[in-house]
């Protein structure tokens, strides 16, 4: 699979859900039921890759303002989250975080658990209840520029505001 193939399955799902989670979840679900095992280990690669690229501080501060606070399992929830919404936004937000401003990015939901599990499960079960190993460990360290939680509304003054998050 590559990697618009990868895209292609997303934005699909993401226009059919109407940005419900639980729709994407279902949908997503049903989307990789139909690909061999192997195309869903390809799949997973690209979502694990992806998950990995948006392992950045910056894009934690955006977060972290988004959702009033945002512990390391709540990050990994809001980067599924945002890959979920397609190849735009991701690129988009991974580019500039504040661009999420001019997004209807829903605070409820940017942090959503569940979407990030889908393509495991339909690989376990394909796979005879097997997993393939991940193509590479997850970073230890997100990267970029660490900040200040009492000063992290001033990196993004639009999402602080949008969010009405003032540290």
């Amino acid at each position: 699979m590559t990697l618009d193939q990868f895209w292609s399955i997303i934005e699909k799902v993401h226009r059919d859900s109407g940005g419900d989670m639980d729709r994407k979840c279902e949908l997503l679900d049903a989307e990789l039921r139909r690909l061999t095992l192997e195309e869903v280990r390809s799949f997973h690669r690209h979502f694990d890759e992806c998950v990995d690229r948006a392992y950045t501080w910056e894009l934690w501060a955006a977060a972290y303002i988004i959702g009033g606070g945002c512990s390391d399992d709540s990050f990994s929830d809001f980067r599924a989250t945002l890959i979920s919404m397609g190849r735009q936004t991701y690129e988009c937000a991974l580019a500039d975080p504040q661009s999420l401003a001019e997004m209807n990015y829903d605070a409820e939901t940017a942090h959503y658990e569940g979407y990030q599990y889908v393509p495991t499960t339909i690989e376990k079960e394909l796979g005879g209840g097997e997993r393939r190993t991940r193509y590479q460990a997850h970073p230890a360290e997100p990267s970029g520029k660490s900040w200040d939680e009492d000063k992290v509304a001033e990196l993004y003054p639009k999402l602080a505001e949008k969010y009405d998050y003032n540290g």
